[in-house]
């Protein structure tokens, strides 16, 4: 993370989407994560002439477990200009207008929408067999998005802390669950509200916020994009930082920090493990008949 400020950015998809996205969620939330990556990138060119950084997450779930799909974008308040030698900061109330985004964001969804409907990624439904009928839909969509954006965080830390309550969140954890029987299932919801459905309702709930099998929830654009390590830390640099080198981790520390237990001890005595490298085995010579 660079250390600067960011706003957090909310997209949301309409509602009268939501029936697609619930037939053909793959198309409907790969489409919904690049319009939402492209639209900040793009404003973050034409608005500061600079490249942002942004980490997008997808969630699909209302506390009630209902589906509405929405991003989470964390972007910095502020990109590094095309040449690398400037670092543009973004105005310190606000990132970009949230009207404009949203016009942004809604033509460049119907705009995917509409190539994938021409692909036939929509050729299963029976919903599209009429010829009619997703030109018909999309007429019908609102012509305001709602794009929504919080006040930045001062720090990158502060991102980091806020970030990772979003990254690996499910649709409820086990301590909302407050009763559980072959007849109900009682879970709560926001606040101290409540609601009570049979299991079977739950189940039909909490399974439309399975992910397709390979969709990846989380994207990292720009500046925080896998490719574009040199210009981030070129970055930091403009921005009076040290560069950090990355040390690649050995898997006895990657496992320890997932599982907080350090193999290298005997979890019965707390003795030392060592690791005894044996030679390698050669197959017995052929002997003949």
């Amino acid at each position: 993370m660079l250390d600067v400020r960011h706003f957090h950015v909310v997209f949301t998809l309409p509602s009268e989407l939501r029936p697609l996205a619930r037939l053909a969620p793959r198309v409907v939330y790969e489409t919904l994560l690049h319009a939402a990556q492209r639209t900040l990138l793009e404003f973050g060119r034409s608005r500061l002439q600079a490249t942002i950084g942004a980490t997008l997450v997808l969630h699909t779930w209302t506390r009630k477990l209902e589906l509405h799909p929405h991003v989470h974008a964390i972007v910095t308040a502020g990109g590094l200009s095309a040449d690398g030698e400037h670092w543009r900061p973004a105005s310190k109330r606000f990132l970009f207008s949230v009207e404009a985004m949203g016009k942004v964001f809604r033509g460049k969804m119907m705009t995917a929408l509409g190539r994938a409907y021409d692909d036939g990624a929509f050729a299963h439904l029976a919903d599209f067999h009429d010829p009619q009928a997703f030109a018909a839909r999309m007429a019908r969509l609102p012509k305001r998005w709602n794009v929504y954006a919080k006040a930045p965080f001062k720090k990158g830390q502060h991102v980091l802390s806020y970030l990772g309550r979003y990254t690996h969140r499910v649709g409820i954890a086990n301590s909302r669950l407050l009763a559980v029987s072959d007849r109900a299932v009682t879970f709560r919801t926001k606040g101290q509200g409540t609601e009570t459905l049979t299991p079977v309702a739950f189940l039909e709930r909490l399974v439309q916020h399975v992910l397709p099998d390979g969709l990846h929830k989380i994207r990292h654009v720009g500046l925080y994009a896998p490719a574009s390590a040199t210009r981030r830390e070129l970055a930091r640099v403009r921005l009076g930082g040290i560069v950090r080198i990355r040390r690649t981790r050995t898997w006895r520390e990657r496992l320890a920090q997932l599982t907080d237990r350090d193999v290298a001890v005997c979890a019965r005595c707390g003795g030392r493990v060592f690791t005894v490298v044996l030679p390698a085995c050669r197959a017995p010579p052929m002997v003949a008949a």
